[in-house]
């Protein structure tokens, strides 16, 4: 009976990571930055995408805390190693968002005032 409630125990928590993991690198994922794209946008546009920029990297920086917080038992197999990629691609993804503000912010400088 004990192995049952620990298999699925186990089960439970490889399925919360999993789709925690799966939540990180959704479609919204960034990509390389392109400058140029942002050239062609008004000045009200480029506000709105930095918003939304801004918006993302604080949301990310909140779930990378948050996963960060997470008590792995120390029967789970590989619990510190997922939490760990899960905590680096959310750096990776705060990075690159950085970088696409920052793309953002200089063609906003160069345009809008």
């Amino acid at each position: 009976m004990k192995a049952i409630a620990l298999a699925s125990a186990r089960t439970a928590l490889f399925l919360a990571l999993a789709a925690a993991a799966g939540c990180v690198s959704g479609p919204g994922s960034v990509g390389p930055v392109d400058p140029l794209k942002y050239d062609a946008m008004a000045c009200a546009e480029l506000d709105v995408v930095m918003g939304t920029t801004a918006s993302s990297i604080s949301r990310t920086a909140i779930s990378r805390g948050t996963v960060g917080q997470w008590n792995v038992p120390a029967w789970a197999p590989g619990g510190t190693k997922a939490i760990t990629a899960i905590q680096d691609r959310q750096t990776a993804r705060i990075d690159g968002l950085r970088q696409e503000q920052a793309a953002i912010d200089s063609v906003r400088k160069r345009k809008c005032r």
